[in-house]
């Protein structure tokens, strides 16, 4: 049986793809190659716990919220107070208050066109 070894991508539709790629690129450090207003995140620059989390949620999830998007992005960020005050310092709303957890802390913004987006720093 063929299976599945990872994420290969993250792909999600954008009004504007160039702006919102600068975006990411200017607050989060986000290594975009302007030619396709993408990024090739390699494994290797994952921290040593960090992985790839696969996981459909129940339809009436309230977890995306204040996004209306069916689907929301994890990022793993090396300092997380860092990041939330740099997307914040770029316009981002940020949603909720961190949390720690026993698997590293965790927070939320909206970027620029209402996507919800979680960042994790890994213990």
């Amino acid at each position: 049986m063929a299976r599945v070894l990872g994420v290969g991508g993250i792909f999600f539709k954008s009004k504007d793809p160039a702006k919102l790629a600068g975006w990411y690129a200017e607050h989060l450090g986000v290594p975009v190659e302007a030619a396709w207003n993408g990024a090739s995140l390699k494994p290797d620059a994952m921290p040593p716990k960090g992985l790839t989390v696969w996981s459909p949620f129940p339809a009436d999830t309230k977890y995306f919220e204040p996004s209306g998007q069916a689907y929301m992005i994890n990022l793993v960020v090396d300092d997380l107070d860092g990041a939330l005050a740099q997307v914040q310092a770029g316009g981002a709303e940020l949603a909720g208050e961190p949390q720690d957890h026993e698997y590293g802390r965790f927070g939320w913004f909206l970027d620029p066109e209402g996507n919800k987006v979680e960042l994790w720093e890994p213990r």
